[in-house]
C-alpha cells in the first residue's frame, strides 16, 4: 500500500532484507519503504554494496566553522583534589588502551574497515539507540551514508551528521539531556535530513575515516557548496540544547546564501532545461510537419504517376485492342467466300440494316452457313464489336456463331430465309 508494489514475491524479498519487523519496529517498516522509493527515485539501493572510491565530500574547506566544548574544569579545593587524584590514573588507562589498539591493529586488521552491509548497520545502531535512549528522538535518516548526500544534493538541505561515540564519557549524557529533547527533536525535524551510526559500526567508521573528528559527540554540517557537497560547520563535545540550536542555527544563516545561490542556479539550469526541451519539441513538430508535407507531397506524386501509368496503360491496351481487332476484321475480310451473280438461283440477296442506320447489301447462296453472314458483317468497319443478327417479322435471332448445344450454325435455307431478306444488326457492345 505505501510502495504501490504489486509483486508479493517483490513485497517479501524487500521486508525480508529487513528482518520481517514491520509490525513490531516502526523503523524496519519505513527503512523497508525507503528503501523501496529510493529505488523508485533513481538512487541506488542501499543494499548495493558501498563504492570502493572515497566519498566525495570536501573537508578542507578552510571557512568551516567549528565549535568545540571542552570539558568543565573542576572547581574548588575538592574538585581539584579529586581530578588530580584521578589524573595518573585516567592517563595510564588511556595510554594503556591506545597502546592496546594499536598493537592490535597491526596483529589484525580493524574489522570496521570493511563494509558489507551499510544499512544493516544504521538500523542497527538505531534500534540500539530506542532501546537505551527511548523512541522520542529527531527523525533518523534510515540508509546509507551516501544515500543521504545523495538525497541532500538533490532536495538542497543541510545534512547533520552525527557519530556516536560508544564509548566516550560525554555520549551518553549528550544523548538524554541534548539530543532527545522536544527542542531539538523539533528544530532537526524541520530544518534537515539528520544521518547517525555509531563509529563501532563498519558504516560509522568509514564515515569517520572521511570526516576525522577529534572527540565525541561530533556533530558535522554539510550542504552543497560550489557544486560540491562541503563540511561547513563541526561541532565537537557536550554541547546544551539551546547553545546545539543556536550554534546550527548560526552555520544555517552563514552559508543560507551559498543555498539559496545553488537553488537559483539549478532553477535556472531546469528553465534553461525546459526552454531547450521545448525548443527541441518544436523543432522536433516542425520537422515532423515537414516530413509529413514532404511524405504528402511524395504520395501525391506516386499517386499521380500511377494514374498516368494507368491511363497509358489503359490506353496501350485499347491501342492493342483496336489493332487486334482491326487484323481479324481484315483477316476475316479475306477469309470469306466470293460474292454469287445476282442470276444465280441459289443467291440470297440480303440488306443488312446497321446500328447508326447504314443500309448494306450483299448476296450469300443458301448453302451457306450463318456463320458467313456473321464473318460478313464483323469484317465492315461500320459494325460495332460485339453484335448479334435479328430477323424482323416475326422477330428472332440468328445463331450465327457455334455453341455448345450447336458446334455448326445453320445455313440460310436451314434458317429459313428467303431470296430476298431484311436483316437488323444489334449492337451488343454495351451489353
Amino acid at each position: 500500500d505505501l510502495t504501490g508494489l504489486e509483486s508479493m514475491d517483490q513485497c517479501r524479498r524487500t521486508l525480508e532484507q529487513h528482518n520481517w519487523n514491520i509490525e513490531v519496529k516502526s523503523h524496519d517498516k519505513a527503512a523497508a519503504v525507503q528503501d523501496r522509493l529510493n529505488e523508485q527515485e533513481g538512487v541506488p539501493s542501499v543494499f548495493n554494496p558501498p563504492p570502493s572510491r572515497p566519498l566525495q565530500v570536501n573537508t578542507a574547506d578552510h571557512r568551516v566553522y567549528s565549535y568545540i566544548v571542552s570539558r568543565p574544569q573542576p572547581r574548588g579545593l575538592l574538585g581539584w583534589g579529586y581530578y588530580l587524584i584521578m589524573l595518573p590514573f585516567r592517563v595510564t588507562y588511556y595510554t594503556l588502551l591506545d597502546i592496546f589498539r594499536l598493537a592490535l591493529r597491526f596483529i589484525r586488521p580493524d574489522p570496521r574497515a570493511r563494509v558489507t552491509d551499510p544499512v544493516g548497520d544504521v538500523v542497527s545502531f538505531i534500534h540500539s539507540f530506542e532501546e537505551k535512549y527511548g523512541r522520542s528522538h529527531p527523525v533518523f535518516y534510515q540508509g546509507t551514508y551516501s544515500q543521504a548526500l545523495n538525497d541532500a544534493k538533490r532536495e538542497l538541505r543541510y545534512l547533520l551528521v552525527y557519530l556516536h561515540g560508544d564509548d566516550h564519557q560525554d555520549t551518553d549524557e549528550f544523548c538524554r539531556s541534548t539530543l532527545c529533547t522536544e527542542e531539538v527533536i523539533t528544530f532537526l525535524n524541520t530544518r534537515m535530513l539528520f544521518w547517525v551510526c555509531s563509529t563501532s559500526k563498519p558504516e560509522g567508521y568509514r564515515v569517520s575515516q572521511a570526516l576525522r573528528e577529534n572527540t565525541y559527540p561530533f556533530l558535522a554540517m554539510i550542504m552543497l557548496k560550489d557544486r560540491k557537497m562541503t563540511v561547513v560547520g563541526r561541532l565537537e563535545g557536550v554541547i546544551q540544547p539551546e547553545d546545539l540550536i543556536n550554534q546550527l542555527t548560526f552555520i544555517m544563516d552563514a552559508n543560507q546564501t551559498y543555498l539559496m545561490s545553488e537553488r537559483l542556479e539549478r532553477e535556472e539550469r531546469n528553465q534553461t532545461q525546459v526552454l531547450r526541451q521545448q525548443q527541441d519539441e518544436a523543432y522536433l513538430a516542425s520537422l515532423r510537419a515537414d516530413q509529413e508535407k514532404e511524405r504528402k507531397k511524395r504520395a501525391e506524386m506516386e499517386q499521380r504517376k500511377r494514374e498516368e501509368e494507368k491511363v497509358r496503360q489503359s490506353a496501350l491496351a485499347e491501342e492493342i485492342r483496336r489493332r487486334t481487332l482491326e487484323e481479324e476484321k481484315e483477316r476475316k475480310s479475306e477469309c470469306l467466300p466470293p460474292e454469287p451473280p445476282a442470276d444465280d438461283p441459289e443467291s440470297v440477296k440480303i440488306v443488312f440494316k446497321l446500328p447508326n442506320d447504314t443500309r448494306v447489301e450483299r448476296r450469300f447462296l443458301f448453302g451457306q452457313s450463318l456463320t458467313v453472314i456473321h464473318d460478313f458483317l464483323f469484317s465492315l468497319k461500320e459494325t460495332p464489336e460485339k453484335f448479334q443478327i435479328v430477323t424482323n417479322f416475326p422477330r428472332r435471332v440468328l445463331p450465327c456463331l457455334p455453341t455448345e448445344e450447336q458446334s455448326n450454325p445453320p445455313t440460310l435455307k436451314e434458317a429459313g430465309l428467303s431470296r430476298s431478306e431484311v436483316l437488323f444488326v444489334q449492337d451488343l457492345t454495351d451489353d
